[in-house]
């Protein structure tokens, strides 16, 4: 089929990528020209693994282009997937302008029937105000269907290529067969497409992130309750999940959730029920416990060291998470922050999140060009992302480079035996502090 992806950012790149990988012709429009030129040289202008496979695969492959002109993808396309940013505002709503901007010129440009699917994450309703907003500017037949993502950055190729499942809220017989084509390698492969209401699976996506931030902070909840009274987090978490009810995942405690979906639709979610005088009690509780678990480890280190002004702390991770270079809500700038305003000095390592950082920081830190540079005459290190790198180092190296062998671990990668046998300070989410 021929399909029009409107945005190439994280989703849409990832999407119209994976869409042409599956052997339709898929035209990315974007309104950034050097972004659309770099794409069209065959530069991928994010860190996702393997996309850049994929994507040159299937540039050579003649089934995937680029354009900032909508209407020239619209010529040859009456599939258009909306792909655009819903940006938290100041009062936590989702911001639909990009979503109702784009969906207008839609309307305007249609010359024939047109399925437009919202692929973006969007409060309840917001097909229906597409679907009003296409109305007033055609009489073409159209469609609008929901069809929310659920791509874990650092696994998104791999999330869309092997759905657990594919979610399609329509109100159309007609819309349904497209959306069936559309996915059909998918769901011969084995994968589940589930057919909803529009309204349905738009909050299906709200309700899925919430649920899992709210796994995220209950986990972490219980990690800080576990060193008031001296239980173990990993073996409450390894008992915990091997209850299917509960399952294995999302119950690593740790210094909290960031990125670009989980803080945001938390908001949007809390915000959608008090537009209709519903207060998601839960939801607010775990925002709250979230901003403060992102900095617990701070006040660890300042009760360590005494004081933290003129201290030199390194830190290790700059990424809300491994295998990306997003940074948005990441714990790390959240503790940096903290850090200079107690006047310590930081240095901070990350080989693909330092960029970003530099951007929004400066030179307000140092840059480390790798991880052992990093700690190089620090007084304590602090451990924010769970990069591989970070899993086996060499605690020789470390003890020769750190003035202080103390290291405070935001993600639990250690330990408690080897790092107390080699004589480290060793600070954990919900285990026990150990002192060299």
């Amino acid at each position: 089929m021929n399909i029009t992806i409107v945005g190439t950012g994280y989703v849409g790149l990832v999407s119209g990528t994976c869409l042409a990988d599956l052997g339709h012709s898929v035209h990315c429009v974007d309104i950034n020209e050097e972004k659309v030129t770099m794409m069209k040289n065959g530069q991928v202008p994010i860190y996702e693994p393997q996309l850049e496979e994929v994507f040159l695969r299937n540039i050579k492959g003649g089934r995937l282009f680029f354009t900032t002109n909508l209407s020239e993808a619209m010529k040859v396309s009456n599939v258009i997937f909306l792909a655009l940013p819903t940006p938290p505002g100041e009062d936590g709503s989702a911001d639909l302008s990009y979503v109702l901007d784009v969906a207008g010129k839609i309307g305007n440009l249609m010359t024939d029937y047109t399925l437009i699917v919202n692929k973006s994450t969007v409060p309840v309703g917001t097909s229906e105000k597409v679907k009003n907003l296409i109305k007033s500017k055609t009489q073409k037949p159209f469609d609008v269907v929901s069809n929310p993502e659920f791509l874990r950055e650092g696994y998104a190729v791999e999330d869309f290529m092997n759905p657990e499942r594919v979610i399609v809220g329509a109100s159309s017989q007609k819309a349904f067969e497209i959306m069936d084509k559309i996915y059909l390698p998918l769901t011969n492969a084995g994968a589940k497409l589930i057919k909803m209401d529009e309204k349905s699976s738009e909050l299906t996506k709200y309700a899925s992130n919430s649920f899992l931030a709210t796994k995220i902070t209950f986990m972490n909840e219980v990690a800080n309750y576990c060193e008031k009274v001296g239980a173990d987090v990993d073996r409450v978490r390894l008992g915990m999940g091997s209850d299917e009810r509960i399952g294995n995942r999302f119950l690593f405690p740790g210094v909290g959730y960031g990125g670009s979906c989980f803080p945001k639709d938390v908001k949007a979610l809390i915000k959608s029920g008090k537009e209709v005088g519903y207060t998601f009690e839960i939801l607010e509780s775990v925002e709250e416990v979230n901003q403060r678990q992102k900095t617990i480890l701070v006040p660890e280190v300042e009760k360590y060291l005494g004081s933290l002004k003129n201290k030199q702390i390194a830190i290790w991770g700059l990424a809300f998470k491994e295998n990306t270079d997003d940074i948005r809500e990441a714990s790390s700038l959240e503790i940096i922050e903290m850090l200079l305003d107690k006047g310590a000095k930081v240095r901070a390592y990350d080989s693909i999140a330092s960029k970003n950082v530099k951007k929004i920081l400066g030179d307000k830190i140092e840059y480390a060009e790798n991880m052992y540079e990093c700690v190089e005459g620090s007084d304590a290190l602090i451990i924010v992302t769970e990069w591989g790198e970070f899993r086996n180092p060499h605690f020789d190296i470390l003890e020769k480079k750190m003035i202080n062998k103390a290291i405070f671990d935001g993600r639990n990668l250690y330990n408690l035996d080897e790092l107390q046998a080699q004589g480290f300070y060793y600070k954990s989410i919900g285990r026990k502090l150990i002192k060299g």
